[in-house]
């Protein structure tokens, strides 16, 4: 049952970040940090360089299309992946709160890293379980 969720969780967070990095990219949303209409424009405001952008999206897509991967060969050992995108998610959260957006704007961020917690918590515990079978 435990690998339902993981799989469940692991394709909700990477098919949401593609889709943000690669259909969105160029797309107003409520959730962009400032007033920017695009990727580009939020990084601006964050008052970041545009390669900044390429770096964080280039490992976002790649770190998604790992863990979609790894949902068809269970072979990967996905614990760096949640925690780069952790460190990512936290950063998002920090650059809106840098230029003092509200809360709501944050809301993908942190959902994304509230899935990402419980998803290295069950990695963990589904460690200690499979250790306690014979």
């Amino acid at each position: 049952m435990f690998e339902l969720y993981t799989i469940i969780i692991n394709l909700i967070i990477s098919v949401s970040i593609l889709n943000v990095w690669l259909i969105r990219f160029n797309k107003p949303t409520t959730y962009r940090g400032g007033d920017a209409n695009s990727m580009k424009e939020e990084f601006t405001a964050y008052g970041l360089p545009v390669w900044s952008m390429y770096f964080v999206g280039s490992i976002k897509v790649l770190l998604s299309l790992i863990i979609i991967y790894s949902v068809f060969i269970n072979t990967i050992d996905l614990l760096v992946c949640y925690y780069l995108m952790s460190v990512l998610m936290i950063g998002a959260i920090i650059m809106h709160a840098k230029i003092k957006d509200p809360i709501k704007k944050s809301f993908p961020a942190i959902s994304i890293l509230s899935l990402l917690i419980i998803i290295i918590y069950l990695s963990y515990y589904m460690e200690g379980v499979k250790a306690l079978l014979p």
